[in-house]
Formats: structure tokens, sequence, C-alpha cells
């Protein structure tokens, strides 16, 4: 699937196009989608395909394509503080976008059945190694869930049970991209967004009498004052360098596009007519109209070169009259 949009040259110039064609709607989607640049979760030596509009599959590593994570983000209408389960969360790129959004007052859980894949990422989100049709009866339920495999008919109730009254449920369940909305203890809406094709949830294999080990999902853990009061810290301090430093939040990239002109070419033809006894040419002229791509370029300012990120948080903690050891308290937001 993919191949929706045009290639870009870079991650932001992928977003640019996914904005174009109307996949990235909202603000915050976007924020997120530019924060995390999808060429960090590729191999080496297979970057030059991350900006593709294309899934893209490496063992068990595998990645949809960026209209997918597109549209799904947009269906899950995410938030600050809201839980959010990702079953078959792979690399853990939609999870660390998702985590930008619901921030540290939300809980951000995935569980993935390869193990390599799960050692392979790197972001804040807690992942649990497990079959996603294992999971314990008993676990808690989630604000928004994403399943990034296809789910037979069979096991649609199955993922319903572990969302929320008033939770949002995004899966590809009959090569239908669907949004499950559940309304009440046994009411559910469902929406189609768009034809998908994405391979199935792996099923366990179960021999006579071997039970397959149940998926035990992480606990919803509950911030201490201390941490607490670092998050709203930070906060307060990021707010007074972003009031110090507007400009930074303002810089748009300025895309390069193209117009179509016409243009005429004047092109010079003889025909042949007889005059008496004799074959005289005559000369026609025959204008034709051609269209031309250019770039445009009225109004549009030349790309200066990119200076390097200056981070104003850092710079304003460490200029705080504070002892060594509270800055970098502050400095380092999550915990190792």
């Amino acid at each position: 699937m993919g191949g929706a949009v045009s290639a870009g040259e870079d991650n932001d110039d992928l977003i640019d196009n996914l904005k174009e064609a109307q996949y990235i709607r909202t603000d915050c989607v976007e924020q997120a989608f530019r924060a995390i640049d999808r060429g960090d979760y590729y191999l080496e030596g297979y970057r030059d395909n991350a900006y593709k509009d294309l899934a893209w599959k490496h063992g068990n590593i595998h990645l949809s394509a960026p209209c997918i994570y597109s549209e799904v983000m947009e269906a899950l209408k995410l938030q600050q503080g809201l839980s959010f389960l990702n079953l078959g969360s792979g690399t853990g790129y939609l999870s660390t976008m998702v985590g930008l959004i619901i921030g540290p007052f939300g809980e951000n859980h995935g569980v993935e059945l390869h193990k390599d894949v799960v050692e392979f990422e790197f972001c804040e989100p807690h992942f649990v190694v497990g079959n996603c049709l294992e999971i314990s009866s008993d676990s808690h339920q989630y604000d928004r869930i994403y399943c990034g495999a296809g789910v037979q008919k069979d096991h649609e109730n199955y993922m319903k049970i572990l969302l929320k009254v008033g939770g949002i449920l995004v899966m590809p369940i009959e090569d239908q991209l669907t949004q499950i909305i559940r309304t009440g203890q046994s009411s559910w809406e469902s929406k189609n967004i768009l034809a998908v094709s994405f391979a199935p949830l792996v099923q366990q294999n179960r021999t006579e009498g071997c039970k397959a080990e149940a998926v035990v999902l992480p606990a919803l853990t509950v911030r201490s004052l201390q941490d607490l009061a670092r998050i709203y810290i930070r906060r307060t301090l990021r707010n007074l360098s972003n009031d110090e430093n507007p400009g930074r939040n303002n810089m748009q990239r300025a895309s390069q596009k193209r117009k179509r002109r016409r243009c005429r070419r004047r092109r010079r033809t003889y025909t042949y007519v007889f005059v008496g006894n004799q074959l005289v040419p005559q000369e026609d002229e025959c204008i034709e109209e051609e269209s031309k791509e250019e770039e445009q370029e009225k109004d549009i300012e030349p790309i200066k070169p990119e200076e390097p990120q200056v981070n104003h948080l850092r710079d304003k903690i460490l200029s705080l009259p504070l002892p060594e050891s509270l800055k970098s308290y502050l400095l380092y937001y999550r915990e190792k």
C-alpha cells in the first residue's frame, strides 16, 4: 500500500506532500510527524526509501506507508493524557508520534510478537513481547487502540473488549482501515476510512495439551509528586523560552511550487502551388502552443541554509541559579 503522494527529499518534504494531499489535516498530527524522522527507523543502506510513500519490510521489521499512518493518527483523535495500546507495535515509529501528542500524563503501551523488532527500536513507549491475540483476559482497557496487522472478522469482538467506553479503535479488517468508537458497554459505531492491504495477525500454533502463554500488559502507573513538579517546571520554562524567542516557532519551509506556462513557437512551413506551368514554393508561418513547467520564483524567497538548532530550554535551565544536581534533574526529563 502507498504511493498516494510524491516522494520527498527528506522528512519535511514528505510531510509537505502528505499535508497537500489532505492525509495530514490537523496541526498536532503534523507536528508529531515533523518531530520524528521516518528515516531513523530504517536500517543503514535502506534509508534512501524512507521518504517515499511506500511500505517497507526487512525481515521482521515492517513500516506501513506514510499515508496509512497519517490516516490512522487522524482517525484516533488523540488528546493529552489518553492511554494508548499499539497491537503489533513494530519499530515504535507510530507509538513515538502518538506519545508526543498524549504527552507526559498519558500511557503508551505496545505488544510486538518479534523480540528482535522491540530491541531495534529506541523510543519512549513501553513495549512487551507477545502475541496480540493472547492478551490476558483481566487486562485494563485503553482510550485509543491501533492494530497494525489485518484482523479477521472473528477477532473483532476480542479487540473491542480492550477499549474503554468513549474510546477509539483503528484497525484493518476485511481490507478496510476501520475506525470503531465504543459508545456504551455493548454498543459501537464503525466507519470505513480507506481500502488497505495488511498482512494478517499471526495466530498461535497450539499443539495438544499446550496452552499459549498469556501476554500481561504493563500496569497503568501514577507519577510521583516529584516527577509531576519536574514536568510543570519544564513546561513553564519552555513557555518562557518560547515567549523570548517567538521567531523560531514560526519558521516554515518555502515550498517550491511549480506552475505551468504556455509558450508560443513559430515554425515555418512551405507549400507548393502551380503558377502557370511552374511549381512555386510559398512560405507559411505556423504558430504552435506548447506547455512548459517552470519554477515559480515570484513572491518566494530563496531558501537560506539551515542554521544549527539551539535547545533554548536547555540554555534556560543552565542559566538558572540552581545547584548542578537540580539542573541535571530538570534537564533529563525521562526516567532511564
